[in-house]
């Protein structure tokens, strides 16, 4: 019996061996297990809270191969239904099947089993399996640790799962969890501060962000919606906020900012690619019409002199604070020149390249015959607006718009006018410096990396959108935050999937844990120090941690689903990590 399960270990580490070697995705042990060569899955990832190569063990799906039967002949009218191959997604092997490759591995790597070939530095073994032991077991997992390249003690990792339930009678307490950890381990491996260390993590998700956070937690866990921030975080104890964006969120303070930029990204891309997908219009008016009435309004202006000027200015203004009312980060602004508001009629109305060409030849024409002299910001770098400069000294050079040139100016225009709104956020709030925004608002690069550069900025704001309106962070924390966005994008591609961090006190914001429901709880407890620090944590979660078995619903049918009372229900996963020493 001894040497069968020698033979069977031997076996089996030699082909995970082979495996790491020729560094095979996805191999077949045996013809019913599959062995995967993963790096980033990311249940597990969340589980084991590392990221490095593992071997994941499960069953092998039983693939469907034609035999005699199925051919068809000639003479066979009868058209069969085609039989296809149907993916059930990864399958669990048994939790005993599971224990047995797991003591297979442990063999291998124990130095004081001669009679089992020692196969050399191995990557992780993970196991998933079918919950089918009372302890509802779903993953089983070993990790050697090394001194060099000898192995000097394994690290045996076992995941149960449960839920979902909305009933936090069920949950496990941190006293629990406490008691849990020590049946696992001897008190001489705790740590030397206190009994252990514990920490607290917890994820939120609002409007279009999601919040990660993590304290150390030295006082006892309720797990329910009273006592979420807890009382404990030290104000010394520092809490690192994740923060990503989904752009274009319709609840976020940006929404009309981000209409604006959808607009220009969509005419950048089809001056780029010579195909244009023009938005929907916001107005009912043809462009050419909203463009004549404004060169009219400016006429009107011009011909009553100074006071209907302070009288529209006036107006603009109360325009501006009734937009407020409803913001807590207004990017609109009062002082609009002539080609920012040219901008902001067509932006909204025109359907086609020709809207583009009809609206700026009637400007033009309007310009050139000394009907309008508008103002513009000396700062202002598109086209239009240098035109409009030399009709003051009635210098105006002939302006062909043929081609692209017409939808080249348009872009300009926006440009010109989302990078003032921006530097007007910005440095009006005292979030950064002209000098620290240069590199975004550098003309000198062609309008394709004008247009990258914009929208890096807008991404930034709808991340500063977002923590203004529901984390009311200090200005302070505000600032560096700014500073350390802008110096990620100077090097980096434009992505809304990065995350952000911002290191903020627990405390700042303490009101949002308190009436915010968490998606993620976790809380482990460690012990020990580097190589051998063991843990056993608890996680509680609106979606599964496991997505290779199936659960029973908990939830009793007269839950509230509704308004304040509406229930939270939550997924129980309990991960145990112990230490076996070889030495």
């Amino acid at each position: 019996m001894g040497s069968k399960i020698i033979l069977e270990g031997n076996s089996f580490v030699k082909f995970l061996k082979l495996c790491q070697d020729e560094n095979k995705d996805n191999s077949t042990y045996m013809d019913d297990i599959s062995v995967l060569l993963g790096q980033n899955d990311e249940l597990l990832c969340n589980i084991a809270n590392k990221k490095q190569p593992v071997f994941i063990c499960e069953k092998a799906q039983v693939k469907y191969e034609p035999d005699a039967t199925d051919s068809m002949d000639d003479s066979n009218l009868v058209e069969e239904p085609t039989k296809i191959e149907q993916d059930l997604g990864p399958q669990p092997l048994s939790v005993m099947k599971a224990r047995q490759l797991l003591s297979w591995y442990t063999m291998a790597q124990n130095p004081n089993m001669p009679l089992i070939e020692a196969p050399g530095t191995l990557h992780p073994l993970w196991i998933r399996c079918d919950k089918s032991d009372p302890c509802a077991t779903a993953w089983l997992g070993a990790e050697t640790i090394y001194s060099g390249n000898k192995p000097t003690g394994i690290k045996l990792f076992t995941v149960s799962c449960k839920g979902p339930t909305g009933d936090d009678a069920s949950f496990t307490t941190l006293d629990d969890l406490k008691q849990e950890h020590q049946k696992r381990h001897h008190p001489s491996a705790m740590a030397t501060k206190g009994w252990a260390q514990y920490n607290l993590f917890c994820s939120m998700k609002e409007e279009s962000m999601v919040f990660e956070s993590q304290s150390s937690v030295i006082a006892n866990l309720k797990w329910n919606n009273v006592e979420k921030i807890l009382e404990c975080p030290p104000l010394s104890s520092v809490a690192t906020l994740n923060i990503k964006v989904a752009v274009g969120d319709i609840r976020s303070s940006m929404y009309q900012t981000n209409k604006e930029m959808e607009f220009l990204l969509a005419l950048a891309e089809g001056l780029r690619t010579g195909e244009t997908e023009w938005i929907e219009p916001m107005e009912t008016q043809s462009a050419v019409d909203l463009t004549r009435a404004l060169i009219e309004e400016l006429e009107s202006i011009a011909h009553g002199g100074l006071g209907n000027a302070a009288k529209a200015s006036e107006s603009q203004r109360a325009k501006m604070d009734a937009t407020a009312a409803f913001s807590s980060m207004v990017i609109e602004r009062g002082d609009l020149d002539f080609t920012e508001q040219l901008w902001e009629k067509m932006r909204r109305s025109v359907t086609s390249y020709q809207d583009v060409t009809d609206c700026l030849k009637i400007v033009i024409k309007a310009i050139r015959h000394g009907q309008i002299k508008p103002w513009i910001h000396k700062d202002s770098s598109s086209s239009l607006s240098k035109l409009i400069l030399k009709s003051y000294q009635q210098q105006i050079d002939a302006v062909p718009l043929t081609g692209l040139t017409p939808a080249n100016m348009l872009l300009e225009l926006g440009l010109d006018k989302i990078r003032k709104d921006f530097i007007n956020y910005l440095v009006g709030k005292e979030l950064t410096t002209l000098n620290y925004l240069s590199y975004y608002l550098d003309t000198d690069v062609d309008l394709q990396e004008q247009v990258i550069r914009v929208r890096k900025l807008h991404h930034l704001l709808e991340i500063l959108g977002t923590c203004s309106t529901f984390l009311s962070l200090p200005h302070d924390r505000l600032f560096l935050f700014t500073q350390s966005c802008l110096q990620y994008y100077k090097t980096s591609n434009y992505d809304e999937d990065h995350v952000f961090q911002l290191q903020i006190k627990p405390a700042l914001i303490s009101y949002f844990y308190e009436k915010e429901q968490p998606f993620f709880w976790a809380v482990e407890v460690l012990s020990g120090q580097g190589s051998r620090e063991v843990k056993t944590s608890y996680h509680l979660s609106d979606k599964s941690l496991v997505d290779h078995v199936s659960f029973d619903l908990d939830l009793s049918l007269d839950a509230s689903v509704s308004g304040e009372n509406e229930m939270m229900s939550y997924y129980r996963t309990m991960v145990s990590c112990s230490l076996i020493s070889f030495t």
